[in-house]
């Protein structure tokens, strides 16, 4: 049996990693960890919290000594490291906490290892999640870019070379410039000297934007649908001309599990969606869709783009070329985007009790109560 470590596995991202893995690999023993800070929720496993491979713990990752137990305990020979504070405005107002949690909470992680393997690294490997804008911005060379799909018909793979002929490369020269990604910089840089000073088997993924069930309604995708169901205004940055790369949540969760197995020994992979948007193209998409799904007019909702200003620091453009994970590894996104964004925007609308807890809180204080004691 393996034993395998999946921090951060009650968020967004992590729940997908942990359902996938609980289920597909019933002869693995699948730890769960997690602080449960705002961000974690086990609402998220309600479907797979009874299964006997699958065991949570709550814990903070910056606890080496509660790490080093829970190492020693179920005798982990596998790391997947997603736990991490992840929100760029919340790093502005409170860089401390970022750097703590994501700095020297992969520091206490990777030491635990360390100490547990004592040098012998025979299948054992410590997997680390980042993120693409590690890599800072990527200039906009073609403003337009392309008209939406949904008005051409075109396939979304066109959504790939619409803005400029630069991408993020596994080799693309680090650059962070908001608290957020110094500190997930950092923390990359500290899973690769364990690498390259004690030995230990590592991988680094940096991905794009992630979008699908589950995420926090802090972030654009689910803030928006809320807002547009509550005919709440939907804040837009500047003039909405940033440029991201969108992936659907699961199919990262695929990446993953195909990288976690079959992936190099100290290689970056870069995972992407080969799908960008500017965000005010994607937020008049999510305006349609959800007024389409709520039977209301073409239109309806328009009238609640407001524009703000633009946040501090504000990357142009981030698109990640994920060449070599698909020439290595196989892997390529399995929904256009088409299709990912009307299963989302679905799936806050049928799911509006898990989102009146998330954005009331009482989540938070039903699961502080169960593990006071813990």
């Amino acid at each position: 049996m393996k034993n395998i470590l999946i921090t951060g596995g009650a968020g967004f991202i992590g729940s997908h990693v942990v359902r996938l893995f609980v289920k597909k690999y019933p002869d693995y023993r699948i730890v769960n960890l997690d602080k449960l800070t705002y961000a974690g929720n086990l609402e998220n496993l309600k479907d797979i919290e009874n299964e006997p491979n699958y065991t949570f713990v709550k814990a903070d990752i910056c606890d080496f000594e509660k790490i080093l137990e829970i190492f020693r305990k179920y005798q982990i020979d596998g790391v997947i490291h997603l736990a991490a504070e992840s929100h760029v405005d919340r790093s502005i107002k409170d860089p401390f906490t970022f750097a703590q949690t994501n700095v020297m909470g992969t520091l206490s992680l990777l030491q635990a290892a360390k100490v547990c393997w004592e040098g012998d690294w025979t299948d054992k490997r410590f997997y680390h999640i980042s993120t693409d804008e590690v890599y800072g911005a990527l200039e906009l060379t073609n403003p337009e870019g392309i008209e939406s799909p949904f008005t051409t018909k075109a396939s979304s793979a066109l959504h790939h070379l619409a803005f400029g002929k630069e991408y993020f490369l596994e080799t693309t020269k680090y650059n962070p410039h908001s608290p957020y990604s110094a500190s997930k910089a950092s923390s990359d840089h500290f899973v690769r000297a364990f690498h390259d000073t004690y030995g230990m088997p590592t991988i680094v993924t940096n991905c794009s934007n992630n979008y699908g069930p589950y995420q926090f309604p802090e972030k654009l995708i689910p803030l928006f649908i809320n807002n547009i169901r509550h005919g709440k205004p939907l804040p837009v940055y500047g003039k909405g001309e940033n440029v991201r790369d969108w992936l659907f949540v699961v199919d990262h969760a695929r990446a993953i599990d195909l990288i976690f197995h079959k992936g190099k020994i100290a290689e970056t992979y870069n995972i992407g969606g080969f799908n960008e948007w500017k965000n005010i193209d994607l937020i008049k998409v999510i305006i349609k869709t959800v007024d389409k799904l709520l039977g209301n007019p073409e239109g309806t909702s328009d009238h609640l783009i407001t524009y703000v200003t633009d946040r501090a620091g504000h990357d142009l453009r981030y698109a990640i070329d994920s060449t070599k994970l698909k020439n290595e590894l196989g892997w390529e996104p399995s929904l256009q985007f088409e299709e990912g964004i009307e299963i989302t925007v679905r799936w806050y609308l049928d799911n509006q009790q898990w989102m009146d807890n998330i954005t009331s809180g009482e989540y938070e204080k039903y699961y502080a109560e169960m593990y006071k004691d813990r």
